[in-house]
């Protein structure tokens, strides 16, 4: 063998050990790519577990604030998993409630055609700025509905405090009892004439549901006494108990309860209300259709 014949073997069995070496897979003679001989992790993944195998199927929940009747109602978003979940809430309130809401009793009161143009949280307030057609038909602050909506919808991230209007970018101006004009932040304590005697956060319309199932939220009921009941699809009674929220009688408290129950029906309504004092007979009536899981 020749001198120069050897120098050509020994750079090509070098060339061979530097590309094993990198990790880089060459191809074969039919052009399919062959497995390197090292293993390493991809430098762009998460040094964290990802909620799902793919992270483009990644899904939170938000909650968008409807009516149910003159009174706020909850209903449930899954929507992408985003560093925005606030501005993910109020999009999906401005799409309005879907056809099984609608069939449940949840409409809105925020005109359509209404669009988020900003939203920014400086020191625990949120500043959204709507469109003008949130002020279409009558003048926004005459209309206690929509203005709840937005700020229930705000206030449930634990961020937010309270919430500032603007519409198409002019400040919505405010009067105090003395007749002073503001552009103060607006709370859920402020809209309490619009939220129900009692207010169920969770579960809500079409959420798919179990035993035990979890009924929470807020209610304002004399000696702060309230009833569960769930029925199946054919209307038996499956669970009927009286619960008591941490306050009531004027002032508003929560509840957090966990109610079972057994049925082979396929869907349950729950039922939320108070035996009114005067004649026993259920008051402040929250009936919230929803599908059991398998």
């Amino acid at each position: 063998m020749n001198s120069r014949r050897l120098t050509l073997i020994l750079l090509a069995a070098v060339g061979a050990l530097l590309l094993a070496g990198c990790g880089i897979s060459r191809s074969d003679g039919n052009g399919s790519p062959t497995p390197s001989p090292t293993s390493s992790a991809s430098p762009s993944a998460s040094p964290t577990a990802t909620p799902s195998a793919n992270p483009t199927d990644a899904r939170t929940e938000v909650s968008a604030y409807f009516m149910r009747g003159q009174y706020v109602g909850t209903a449930h978003r899954s929507v992408a998993r985003t560093n925005e979940p606030a501005r993910a809430a109020v999009r999906e309130l401005l799409m309005g409630p879907t056809s099984q809401e609608l069939a449940a009793g949840l409409h809105t009161g925020i005109p359509p055609g209404t669009r988020l143009l900003g939203l920014n949280l400086s020191d625990g307030i949120a500043t959204v700025d709507l469109s003008g057609e949130f002020a279409a038909g009558v003048d926004p602050l005459e209309d206690r509905t929509r203005l709840a909506q937005v700020v229930y919808t705000l206030t449930q991230f634990p961020t937010v405090d309270g919430v500032r209007f603007r519409v198409d970018g002019r400040p919505l101006e405010f009067r105090t009892a003395e007749g002073t004009v503001q552009t103060r932040a607006q709370t859920r304590r402020a809209f309490e004439d619009v939220t129900p005697a009692i207010f169920v956060e969770r579960p809500a319309v079409g959420d798919t549901v179990a035993s035990p199932l979890v009924v929470s939220g807020t209610a304002n009921t004399f000696e702060a006494t309230f009833m569960i009941r769930v029925r199946d699809a054919n209307g038996v009674s499956l669970f009927d108990d009286h619960f008591m929220a941490t306050s009531g009688t004027g002032t508003r408290g929560t509840f957090n309860e966990s109610v079972r129950f057994e049925t082979s029906s396929t869907s349950i309504v729950l039922e939320v209300y108070e035996n009114s004092a005067a004649s026993g007979l259920p008051i402040h009536v929250v009936k919230i259709p929803l599908p059991l899981a398998d």
